[in-house]
């Protein structure tokens, strides 16, 4: 079963939350390659093999995703869908002179920014703050944009509020327009992250899809967990997640692989509502999926001051927890539906597989090699993971790349990053208001005033200000408007910055799939045809397990990865047992066997204080779980027991 194009197309509008991009011909198309490219050239050359000041860097960068932006995304869904019209030719033009002038001006502009601006610096700073909300509405859609104008309103007239409603005590016109452009605002660590180096593993990315790789990783998952009970199911778990540890939005990664795992599921006989709620849960997971993290790991690496390699390790286990739960709830609906696997004539031979496609794993070896082994930095991984991407090709015929298709690589790269730099570019416009006003540090004095100094409250309230401030916004956005935000309210309570900032991360993540504005869930509701609210609150109970952990690693490091071998080791398999322990008490299914509301309410106790490290804890939920185990056979009726997988 195969979705039509038009139902994709608008299933990538929802996912993008802005209007879907033009189908470019002709001239544009050639243009859209020329800029594509020259923009990756730009990149790799300056970061890989030179050097350049930063306020460069960061200006051609933005203006290369503002050109981008105008040439491929319509004013609206009504505009022409092929071609570029007059007005976008201008905001194009408009762009580049901005951009340019930031960059000839440095200099001297660098002095005046945020003290005294001349009259040009002001027309050019408004001009290209305008442009990047345009941009970020075009590409992300109205929430982030609206954020950043309600914030710049807040700088503006903030001063008639009272101080402890967050008052202060006011900031001219000028002074707030010219310094919103500089290097503690747009300029700062959001857009430098996404110019340094994310970039160009969106280039990696690309170049990889391009060569077949996505759909490589389907058919590992379908060979590999194909047959087995509701295996379609398992495999969109598995497709999804090696797909979104590179793509970067889940969005996205539930329009990719969604088209073709949901059909799928539904074909099987799982229901539409729990086929998109599986794909949603599988390609929100994909963001937490170490070692990439969908770009979000350098990020954070930057943010906190933290190594790559360490982030990459302390996601090990919550992705592993993540992961466990949802193909063990899958396996139990299945087990609940009498759903059968694929029959191995029909399924893909691994063997096989990996023979003829096996080499496309090698540019994520060979960038893991660059980091762990080499030390180098990330972006030299990343370019020698695209190097890698275009040799390996080269080892089969029918995988080779051509140069069409890799300078289309190229350009899809580039396509692909707009949506990150408008978001980063208007993150920054938000950040820059904080440090501007204060703000930040008085929502963190508030959240620890409002605990009473309780780190339990204080990561409840941390929650839901990162479900709430994440709505509706692509993953990197999410994350670093709430670091900004929310962060420094858990660290003045002595949570560890590394720790405070995956929290947030996990939850600016999880609100892609928490009602009400649910981006993943909506999006694989529109490919399955369900409602999407009813999507939204099945992939949270798939998902519940994610809800848990962030708020277990903040009181035992170990499920990051940190203390001795033994207690890490004791922490994975008690965390696993809790695992299943919470799946089959939503499910209500154990061994084959229904559950009864005791044992369901004793397995749900269970899992919580086995995920909770710690020999007290774990001996407390071995010993629930026994005792719910016990109820539920002395309650069940006489008959054969169906044996789980």
């Amino acid at each position: 079963m195969n979705m039509s194009d038009d139902v994709v197309r608008e299933a990538e509008k929802i996912g993008e939350e802005g209007y879907s991009a033009r189908t470019l011909t002709g001239f544009t198309y050639r243009l859209f390659l020329c800029i594509g490219l020259v923009m990756a050239l730009f990149h790799i050359y300056f970061l890989g093999y030179s050097s350049l000041e930063p306020w460069i860097l960061y200006y051609t960068h933005l203006g290369f995703g503002l050109a981008l932006a105008y040439l491929l995304y319509p004013f609206s869904a009504k505009s022409n869908a092929s071609r570029p019209g007059a007005a976008d030719i201008g905001l194009i033009v408009l762009s580049v002179a901005a951009c340019a002038y930031f960059i000839i001006s440095m200099n001297e502009i660098v002095f005046r920014i945020g003290v005294s601006p001349t009259p040009l610096d002001l027309v050019f700073s408004s001009l290209v703050i305008l442009l990047v909300l345009e941009m970020t509405r075009r590409t992300n859609g109205f929430v982030l944009p609206l954020i950043a104008v309600l914030f710049i309103l807040y700088g503006l007239y903030g001063n008639i509020l009272p101080y402890s409603f967050g008052g202060h005590r006011g900031y001219s016109f000028s002074r707030l327009i010219s310094y919103l452009v500089g290097m503690d605002a747009m300029l700062s660590t959001p857009l430098a992250t996404a110019a340094s180096f994310v970039f160009l593993f969106f280039l990696f990315s690309s170049f990889l899809a391009s060569t077949g790789a996505g759909q490589f990783f389907i058919d590992l998952a379908l060979g590999l967990a194909g047959g087995t009970r509701g295996g379609p199911a398992k495999v969109a778990v598995i497709g999804s997640a090696l797909f979104g540890m590179i793509s970067g939005s889940s969005s996205a990664n539930v329009v990719a692989s969604g088209t073709f795992t949901i059909p799928m599921m539904i074909k099987t006989g799982y229901s539409p509502r729990f086929s998109a709620a599986v794909e949603s849960v599988a390609s929100t997971g994909g963001q937490m999926t170490p070692p990439i993290l969908g770009a979000a790991a350098f990020i954070i690496a930057e943010l906190t001051g933290t190594p790559y390699l360490d982030i990459a390790l302390a996601t090990v286990i919550p992705a592993l927890l993540y992961f466990t739960s949802i193909y063990y709830m899958i396996d139990l609906e299945a087990l609940k539906l009498s759903l059968m696997g694929h029959k191995a004539e029909d399924l893909p031979n691994v063997r096989s597989l990996i023979v003829r496609r096996g080499h496309l794993l090698i540019p994520i070896l060979v960038l893991l090699y660059v980091m762990i082994v080499m030390k180098a930095s990330v972006v030299k991984a990343a370019i020698f993971g695209i190097y890698a991407t275009v040799l390996c090709t080269f080892l089969r015929r029918d995988t080779r790349i051509t140069v069409n298709k890799a300078v289309a690589g190229i350009a899809d790269g580039a396509k692909q990053a707009v949506g990150l730099i408008s978001a980063c570019a208007t993150a920054g416009l938000i950040i820059g208001v904080l440090n501007m006003t204060g703000t930040g540090l008085k929502f963190a004095g508030a959240v620890i005033a409002f605990s009473g100094g309780s780190i339990p409250v204080a990561l409840f309230l941390t929650m839901c200000a990162s479900l709430v401030l994440g709505m509706g916004l692509p993953t990197a956005a999410a994350y670093l408007i709430c670091a900004a935000v929310v962060a420094p309210a858990l660290t003045g309570l002595g949570v560890p910055v590394l720790t405070a900032n995956l929290f947030i991360f996990y939850f600016a993540c999880l609100s892609a799939i928490t009602p009400p504005v649910a981006l993943a869930a909506f999006t694989a509701s529109f490919l399955a045809r369900s409602n999407p609210m009813s999507v939204a609150f099945t992939a949270v109970r798939l998902g519940f397990v994610a809800f848990i952990v962030p708020y277990m690693f903040v009181y035992a490091p170990s499920l990051l990865f940190q203390g001795s071998p033994l207690t890490i080791a004791t922490t994975i398999v008690t965390a696993l047992a809790g695992v299943v322990f919470i799946g089959s008490a939503l499910q209500g299914y154990f061994l084959g066997a229904r559950l009864p509301a005791a044992s369901r309410v004793l397995f749900f106790a269970a899992a919580i204080t086995l995920i909770i490290p710690g020999y007290l804890t774990d001996g407390i939920g071995a010993g629930l779980g026994l005792f719910g185990y016990a109820v539920q056979r002395c309650m069940a009726k006489r008959g054969p027991q169906t044996q789980t997988c």
